[in-house]
């Protein structure tokens, strides 16, 4: 299966971020939560979907955000995002493009992906932001349902900040030997990543036995959770958010 979704939010004449363009395609589906009463600083909130079972091997999923100039989106998943081989040859891949404009925001955070036994997956998501942007986003990767052991995942993050680089990043889980590692996932069932680029970052880095956040060379700040399972990693996650001084001094 092949899938193009693509979303944009802009913001209208009379301050509020609304949803201009919104085309959904199985199983990506978006869906818009349309209040009675919208306030001018409250962003657009759109819920993720799957609306059939995915990925599965073969299986080739995009979607495109544009958060015009101005503007804030909360883009949020609903449900775990379940890797499963399919009957098909080959992987999965979703790939998610997020492009932010000047004083915009955008906060994605999609809900945990499984890699289940036998599934071959990759998740790619690339960011372009303003010299002026925010952005906040989350992955929680989960090695295998319970008893399970995970099959193979590829995973790669890529900001870019006023035409430069921020963050490029990959990780590959799924070989056990270098999952058992200290130096890799030490064991741990879930891994919990976190990108803030949201005003002022931490002049030092924070570490606890599970969770740390570091600030990256270019501005910005990456979280990181091991845990055994992935409540605690989003708790820890969490946890490394009330540090930053920018995220603290921006949300109530």
């Amino acid at each position: 299966m092949k899938a193009q979704a693509r979303l944009v939010v802009e913001r209208d004449a009379d301050g509020r971020n609304v949803v201009r363009d919104l085309r959904s395609m199985a199983p990506i589906t978006l869906v818009p939560h349309r209040s009675r009463i919208r306030s001018a600083n409250e962003p657009a909130l759109v819920h993720l979907v799957s609306s059939v079972t995915a990925p599965l091997g073969g299986d080739d999923l995009e979607l495109d955000v544009v958060v015009a100039d101005g503007a804030h989106l909360v883009l949020r998943g609903v449900a775990a995002t379940v890797a499963l081989p399919g009957h098909l040859p080959g992987g999965s891949r979703a790939r998610v493009r997020i492009e932010v404009g000047s004083k915009a925001s955008v906060q994605f955070v999609p809900e945990p992906t499984v890699v289940t036994a036998r599934a071959r997956h990759e998740a790619e998501l690339i960011v372009e932001l303003a010299a002026s942007a925010l952005l906040r986003t989350r992955e929680v990767l989960v090695l295998g349902r319970a008893g399970e052991r995970p099959g193979s995942l590829t995973s790669s993050v890529r900001v870019r900040r006023d035409g430069g680089p921020l963050l490029d990043q990959s990780l590959r889980i799924g070989t056990p030997s270098l999952d058992a590692s200290a130096a890799h996932l030490a064991g741990r069932r879930v891994l919990g990543t976190e990108v803030l680029c949201w005003g002022e970052d931490p002049a030092e880095p924070f570490s606890h036995d599970w969770w740390s956040l570091v600030p990256l060379a270019r501005g910005g700040s990456l979280a990181t959770s091991l845990a055994g399972d992935a409540v605690t990693a989003q708790a820890w996650l969490e946890a490394a958010l009330d540090v930053h001084p920018g995220w603290r001094s921006r949300v109530g």
